[in-house]
């Protein structure tokens, strides 16, 4: 799980992507392409930001829900959580 998360990560269009998720969470595929576009002037295909939408669900950090036509993309941080307790152990005293 981690190593998909990490894979997710390397990609700086895919951590713009998390960013915009961060800010506003909820959004359509049109409305994360308006923003690359708009925001940081990233000309990708619809069919771009999808293919990367896809990994980050894969790795969990995105979750994506149906509404009739339209399908939701949100932001989920337990994965980052999980990798953050895994080197972090906070029982333990500091040096």
């Amino acid at each position: 799980m981690a190593e998909d998360v990490f894979k997710a990560l390397a990609d700086p269009t895919r951590r713009k992507i998390l960013d915009e998720l961060a800010e506003r969470s909820g959004q359509t595929l049109f409305e994360i392409c308006a923003r690359l576009s708009m925001k940081h002037q990233l000309g990708l295909s619809r069919q771009a930001v999808s293919q990367h939408l896809a990994v980050l669900e894969a790795s969990g950090l995105v979750e994506s829900r149906r509404e009739g036509r339209y399908k939701f993309h949100d932001l989920n941080t337990a994965p980052l959580e999980h990798i953050a307790e895994r080197w972090i152990r906070r029982d333990q005293p500091e040096d």
